[in-house]
């Protein structure tokens, strides 16, 4: 095995961009000369990737949302496909994406290029079909869950428990009042952190309401603070659904900050959250949350008949049971998200209870990712 191997790695979101950057600092610790291209963000890049192409022209989320993308997307994958293929990396990584990774995954192992995929794909919860796929496409799986190694093993495709990186970045006991202190928040008073995705189509679908939302939070609490971290691409955007929902430019009432969302989660009373990894960051930072989503009415309708479970949100999916609530489609209106978030506000004991159970989710969700991760990548390239 080469002291100076070639990793190609694909990451389709923010989410994605900072699980890869994690296990690359790993990685290069382990092989200082590494080299790593494809597609990637600001994570990765800060890691010495190569990004041919921004992780961003990748996220896209639903059926009806990705048509308008579709014919840029497959023109990307069959340029990367050719590149790699012309130059074959020691290994290729594909970090989540499964959408956009299984099939460059299937066709570069076809031609004997070793392939690991970074997070099982929600099988167990919905689109069960894609564990056919991933049997085709992964050499290696690495499970950011412990349950699901077994549950993969029992459909034949090898898989490893690495724990959730984001476990060991995210302190168990957040410094609420440093965090504020970052942000320029006062240390008093009742902040609510709004996360309304971080993708076009979900600012799209979801910032109007959660802005629409705030709005009533706050005549009903006139002293709260809501803050909002935001990618700096999608800026413009969420800053006109906040003018849309009667927002002034630069309004204190709703400060808009450049990403920070680990700060402004550590800073924050409760969340309001779309769903996705950022329920889960939010639990790791023990905050009280409000889940919602809402996309197109016919991807609503495909997606529902995919669902495995009646959970949506990762907390509640990891404890089996609603221990924070979920407002989707139509469910996800204003006035119910507002009264959610003061439901939490009005009822400190029970938002005490979740915090405890989510130190119990945090505890066994750290394991050393980075260090697993990188140990299961030199078994691949050793093989």
């Amino acid at each position: 095995m080469s002291d100076s191997p070639r990793f190609a790695m694909v990451a389709g979101e923010a989410s994605g961009d900072l699980l890869a950057g994690a296990m690359l600092a790993a990685c290069r610790a382990r092989w200082p000369q590494l080299r790593a291209v494809g597609i990637g963000g600001a994570a990765m890049v800060a890691q010495g990737f190569e990004a041919w192409w921004p992780e961003r022209k990748l996220a896209v989320r639903g059926y009806v949302e990705v048509l308008p993308h579709l014919r840029e997307l497959l023109a990307i994958r069959r340029d990367l496909k050719r590149r790699l293929l012309a130059d074959p990396p020691d290994v290729f990584i594909g970090v989540d994406a499964p959408d956009f990774n299984f099939d460059l995954e299937i066709a570069l192992r076809a031609k004997g290029i070793p392939t690991v995929h970074f997070v099982s794909p929600s099988f167990w919860a919905w689109r069960a079909h894609k564990v056919k796929k991933l049997q085709q496409a992964a050499d290696q799986v690495l499970c950011l869950f412990p349950f699901e190694p077994e549950l993969l093993h029992g459909h034949g495709v090898q898989a490893t428990y690495v724990g959730h990186p984001f476990a060991s970045m995210i302190a168990m006991h957040p410094d609420l009042l440093g965090a504020r202190a970052k942000l320029g928040l006062p240390p008093e008073g009742l902040v609510v952190a709004i996360l309304p995705g971080s993708r076009q189509s979900e600012i799209k679908h979801l910032a109007p309401r959660f802005f629409a939302a705030a709005r009533l939070l706050q005549r009903r609490r006139p002293d709260l603070q809501c803050v909002v971290p935001v990618l700096p691409a999608l800026r413009a955007q969420v800053e006109q659904a906040a003018l849309a929902a009667g927002y002034a430019r630069h309004d204190p009432a709703l400060r808009l900050v450049d990403g920070q969302s680990h700060a402004v989660l550590a800073a924050c009373d409760v969340a309001l959250v779309a769903s996705g990894t950022a329920t889960l960051e939010a639990a790791l930072f023990k905050r009280p949350m409000v889940i919602a989503y809402h996309m197109p009415w016919l991807s609503w309708q495909i997606m529902r008949r995919k669902q495995l479970q009646p959970w949506v949100g990762l907390p509640n999916i990891l404890c089996r049971q609603f221990v924070v609530p979920e407002l989707l489609q139509d469910q996800a209106t204003p006035q119910a998200l507002a009264q959610a978030v003061v439901h939490w506000l009005d009822h400190p004991e029970q938002a005490q209870a979740l915090r405890q159970r989510f130190e119990q989710m945090h505890h066994w969700l750290k394991r050393d990712t980075a260090r697993l991760a990188s140990d299961a990548i030199e078994k691949i390239l050793r093989a």
